[in-house]
This record gives C-alpha cells, sequence and structure tokens, in this order.
C-alpha cells in the first residue's frame, strides 16, 4: 500500500518550492481560514478511491496549487477490496483513508451507516443537486452514466440499439451470430453490476424479458469493465451491456474500434460517493480536498476527463432530465446489499441464464 500512495505523492511533488500560502476561496466562511490552517498542519490527506490515477491527477495537481504544503496520498482500489481494507484498517484502529470515495454507491452508504464516517457541512452543498447528498456525510461527486459499447466494425452506426426494447429485439433477431459475443457484469461478482441490474429492475419489468435475450447469447460475464472494453475492442464481443460509460468514454478517445451510447428510453446515472473517516488521522485535510472535489474548479477538471460533474453549473456533457435517472444517495441503497433480496437475486438472475441457454 506504501509504494502505491508513493507514486501518485511523487507526482505532486512538482509544486514543493511554492510559498505555502493558500487564500480561502472566494464566498467561504472566514472560519475557514482556520480548517486551512489545520490542513496544513496535517500535511497530508489519504484518499482511497476507484477512479483511475490519470482522471484525478489534474484535481490533484490544481488543489496541490490551490493549497501548497499539503501532499495527496492516493491509493486506486476496487471498490470491494477498498470497503474491506478500510473496514478492517479502522477496526484494528491502523492508519488508514482519511476520506473514501468509491462508485460502489451502497457500499459507500453502508459505511456510513454503520458509523464509518463523520458529518460534515460543505460549503459547496447548496451548489449540488439534493439526490447527491445524505445526512451531510456521503457527497455524490460525479453523475455518471451507464451505457452499452460496441465494436464497430462488427455492429454497423445503423444498426446500433437506441433503446432497451430495440437492444432486446436486435439481440432475438441476431441471437446465432451474437452467441458468446455478449458481454455484461456477473452480478454474483460485481458490487455494481448488481446495483445496475437491481436499478433496471426496479425502473421497468421489461427487464426480465431483456435479460432473457441477452442469457439465449450465453454472455461472457465480467467482474470489471476493463475486460468488457477490451473484449469489445478486439472483436471478440460485439457489445456489453451496462457499461460505466466514464471507463468507455475515456477509452473511446483513443481506440476507434468501439462506440458508446446511452439508451434514450432511459440511462442509469450513478455516482462515486465520497465520505470524511469518522477515524481520519487528517480531516482538515480531507475537508478541503472534498470541497475541492465539488468546486466548480475541480468539478470542471473532472468534466475534461470522463468523470462527468454531478454540479449542473459546470459546461460539461449531460443527458437530458427526461432521459437519466439518477440513483439518490441514501438509505434506500442499503436494501440491494440485503442477504435475503441479494440471493433471491441471483437465483433468479441463474434461472434466466439457464433458461437462456437452454433457448439457444
Amino acid at each position: 500500500m506504501a509504494q502505491i500512495f508513493l507514486k501518485i505523492a511523487l507526482l505532486a511533488t512538482s509544486f514543493a518550492a511554492t510559498p505555502l500560502v493558500a487564500q480561502r476561496p472566494t464566498g467561504y466562511p472566514r472560519s475557514y481560514d482556520q480548517l486551512i490552517s489545520d490542513a496544513r498542519a496535517e500535511r497530508q490527506v489519504r484518499i482511497y478511491g476507484n477512479a483511475d490515477r490519470a482522471e484525478l491527477l489534474p484535481v490533484v495537481v490544481a488543489f496541490r496549487k490551490r493549497y501548497p504544503g499539503i501532499t495527496v496520498l492516493y491509493a486506486d482500489l476496487g471498490s470491494t477490496e477498498m470497503y474491506r481494507r478500510f473496514v478492517t484498517e479502522t477496526r484494528a484502529r491502523k492508519l488508514s483513508a482519511d476520506l473514501v470515495w468509491s462508485s460502489a454507491m451502497d457500499l459507500q452508504v453502508k459505511l456510513i451507516n454503520d458509523g464509518f464516517a463523520q458529518g460534515y457541512a460543505s460549503p459547496e452543498k447548496p451548489a449540488l443537486p439534493p439526490v447527491s447528498v445524505w445526512k451531510n456525510m456521503g457527497f455524490g461527486v460525479t453523475a455518471e452514466p451507464i451505457g452499452i459499447v460496441y465494436n464497430k466494425r462488427l455492429v454497423p452506426a445503423g444498426q446500433v440499439p437506441r433503446t432497451h426494447a430495440a437492444l432486446e429485439t436486435w439481440l432475438r433477431k441476431n441471437v446465432g451470430a451474437l452467441t458468446g459475443r455478449v458481454t455484461t457484469f456477473d452480478p454474483a461478482r460485481s458490487n455494481v453490476g448488481y446495483l445496475y441490474l437491481s436499478e433496471d429492475m426496479a425502473i421497468t419489468r421489461d427487464t426480465r424479458s431483456l435479460l432473457e435475450a441477452i442469457a439465449a447469447t450465453r454472455p461472457v460475464l465480467s467482474r470489471t469493465s476493463e475486460p468488457m472494453l477490451r473484449g469489445v475492442a478486439e472483436g471478440r464481443q460485439a457489445i456489453a451491456y451496462n457499461v460505466i460509460g466514464s471507463y468507455a468514454l475515456e477509452r473511446a478517445r483513443t481506440d476507434p474500434r468501439i462506440g458508446v451510447a446511452f439508451l434514450q428510453d432511459y440511462t442509469i446515472v450513478t455516482s462515486r460517493i465520497a465520505f470524511i473517516a469518522r477515524e481520519a488521522a487528517h480531516p482538515a485535510a480531507a475537508k478541503l480536498f472534498l470541497d475541492f472535489l465539488l468546486s466548480r474548479e475541480g468539478q470542471s477538471l473532472l468534466a475534461k476527463r470522463s468523470l462527468w460533474p454531478v454540479r449542473t453549473d459546470v459546461a460539461a456533457r449531460r443527458l437530458p432530465s427526461s432521459q437519466a435517472r439518477p440513483i439518490r444517495v441514501g438509505p434506500q441503497l442499503l436494501v440491494n446489499l440485503d442477504r435475503v433480496k441479494r440471493q433471491r437475486f441471483l437465483r433468479d438472475w441463474t434461472a434466466i441464464l439457464a433458461t437462456g441457454a437452454k433457448a439457444q
């Protein structure tokens, strides 16, 4: 872990010669001066996150310019590993993250609900959508759509489905050609995959019929986004369903083989939730970094990559409100972690896969 932190720390040290002077952001209360002073005394902030380090580096550099002398130590972890590591370290009273920032919305809400977070009235809260803040503890930082990714050679532009119903029709019509060439998250191994399918089910009962059409292709199931993106890019799969849009769009920037589409009848919009650890060793620095992530400057820097910002007063690509279905940050996400509900869902999923395989 120390080595992971060290790499990011070294990237941030280029501003070490900058005078240790930081100004309070415009519009912040005078009391913020003391918070800045406390953070400077702490000298660092430790972050556990699952946003790619390349995505976060411009934010870290800008933060260091504004608050020189505060080193950002960032560990890029998978959501499940992050959850387990943070809980284990905190319970053992070992040094852990000051700020935890993850796309696994349900796990983040569970950590907050279980008492692992501390409250903080961020000066940026009034600029955030109400659905993105819970109990002054959980803050949704991004608004990332979940879409489909397709291989441009295998799926011509005119054939790309634009709605869930069109996707189901296309799958059934081309089931022979698509056998083994459709990929999606495995909800049994992926928390986010389970979350997205649960949201699909909650939005429309037609989801089951779509899943049956996917199952008939004998899909390739994945635990993470990367194998899906790589498989589609290399042509081993033709299309991927329920892919995290930020990852897909960033890949598409440099890989002309793949296309990204957001289904027009509805698109799930997820958020990376951040909270300050209850036992944070550097709480003041964590508050500064959280505020910077939520500020117009921080959000604008995220928007220049592929992490769509949660703020609506920042110039960025966003979906029409009639299309976007944002997942609210709040206790309803805990329902997805109910063991009985999850077991029932996965039994149903397994049955759908078996039925689809027999149909083929």
